[in-house]
């Protein structure tokens, strides 16, 4: 898949997102990237032959507090295109996947880690 096709499919993962969700989602940039940095992998606590879907890197609203009107830099998602292609081979399961990574890392977002997600039953 391009890189073009790829992008499509997480804007279009974006854009099936409720308003409710996406209205605290104002301040995060999310980015495509064809597999995680290695200094990425390390922050994840990453073995070698694990892989990496997407990453959230920012502060979660839950430990936001108020500011000094000092400008606040978007937080970050981004979705690794290899990793979910190498795991997923056709074009729809790419789509779930890129959803799926989405909505996980929206979740880190709002401050639910991933053993909160387990309890959830939400991998």
């Amino acid at each position: 898949m391009s890189p073009a096709e790829f992008r499509e499919l997480v804007q279009e993962a974006i854009d099936s997102l409720p308003e409710d969700i996406l209205r605290h989602l104002r301040n995060v940039e999310v980015l495509v990237e064809w597999t995680p940095l290695p200094e990425q992998r390390r922050r994840a606590g990453l073995r070698a032959w694990e892989d990496l879907f997407g990453l959230y890197e920012g502060v979660p609203l839950t430990e936001r507090g108020v500011t000094s009107g000092e400008p606040i830099f978007p937080d970050r998602i981004t979705i690794f295109q290899r990793p979910i292609e190498r795991h997923y081979r056709t074009r729809e399961r790419i789509r779930d996947a890129v959803r799926r990574t989405l909505i996980h890392e929206i979740a880190h977002h709002f401050g639910i880690s991933d053993e909160r997600l387990r309890e959830l039953d939400a991998y």
